[in-house]
């Protein structure tokens, strides 16, 4: 069985270029309490408040809390170091903690780029890539060409994307140019021979998993939206999760590595991003 990944709690963000706020979304609605409440049903009620306090503890235990807006802490007078996207001005922090009950590591923001599409050069967003860079798992030369480092990181570290619309748009948008992004990467692994029919045919399911999870509502300029990719799991028979704040997860170690080794085969999806990581990374080994 598959360890159950952690749990982002939601939350709404209001925006404004003054102030952000944070609202937590309701999880329980409390019980109505009437004078006519007949004995009988006492003890189903208690047996209720049991059942619905253990779960709660049980979820809070997993939970994981997200910085969600990228000028928050800047705006706040905050002294926390910052890198600027010059292609959007969107900033991002140079560090990011994730407090959690479950422990995750430190991440340390490797570059940042722009993902532009069509001929017009339109500017969708600015996404930073963190790794867990201190991971004992790392264990790599200085001398290693920029793309086996990269790789190297995938495969063996925590990582994070945090993607930030530069406009207006929607998870659903997201959502189409995700999955484009992961269809190439089955015809390129099914051309190069790393992706066998029998593995290829047990990602289905994880792909059509992935792309319910993205509702069809808006996405706020300049809100953050973050994937986590875990670290590899200690039991080998476990697969890695691909988690995307809000919305849930999925568990597949092909999808989970390759969604995010998109965004640096050949150009990848941002050449901006991989040449600022490829650069970020030119010190780094042992």
């Amino acid at each position: 069985m598959q360890a159950r990944p952690p749990a982002f709690l939601a939350w709404r963000v209001r925006s404004s270029p003054q102030s952000t706020t944070r609202r937590w979304l309701s999880r329980t609605q409390p019980f109505s309490h009437s004078p006519r409440l007949h004995r009988a049903h006492l003890p189903f009620i208690l047996g209720l408040g049991v059942v619905a306090s253990s779960a709660f503890a049980l979820y809070s235990t997993q939970a994981i809390y997200l910085d969600s807006e990228v000028h928050s802490q800047a705006a706040a007078g905050g002294s926390e170091e910052l890198t600027v996207d010059s292609a959007t001005s969107i900033t991002f922090p140079n560090t990011l903690r994730i407090p959690s009950k479950t422990p995750l590591p430190t991440f340390s923001l490797v570059g940042v780029g722009v993902r532009t599409v069509s001929f017009l050069g339109l500017k969708v967003y600015s996404v930073g890539f963190y790794a867990d860079l201190s991971s004992p798992n790392l264990n790599i030369s200085k001398d290693t060409p920029p793309q086996e480092k990269i790789e190297h990181i995938v495969r063996n570290a925590a990582c994070v994307l945090r993607i930030v619309p530069t406009r207006p748009t929607s998870y659903s948008h997201l959502r189409d140019g995700f999955m484009r992004a992961l269809q190439a990467r089955v015809l390129f692994c099914r051309k190069n021979g790393s992706l066998a029919p029998e593995e290829e045919a047990g990602i289905q399911s994880p792909l059509r998993k992935f792309k319910s999870l993205f509702p069809n509502t808006p996405l706020a300029k300049h809100t953050p939206m973050d994937i986590l990719l875990t670290a590899p799991p200690r039991d080998p028979s476990q697969a890695r999760s691909l988690i995307i704040r809000d919305l849930g997860s999925v568990q597949n170690d092909w999808l989970c590595r390759e969604f995010f080794l998109a965004y640096f085969e050949g150009d990848g999806l941002s050449p901006p991003l991989k040449k600022s990581v490829t650069e970020g990374l030119q010190n780094f080994g042992k």
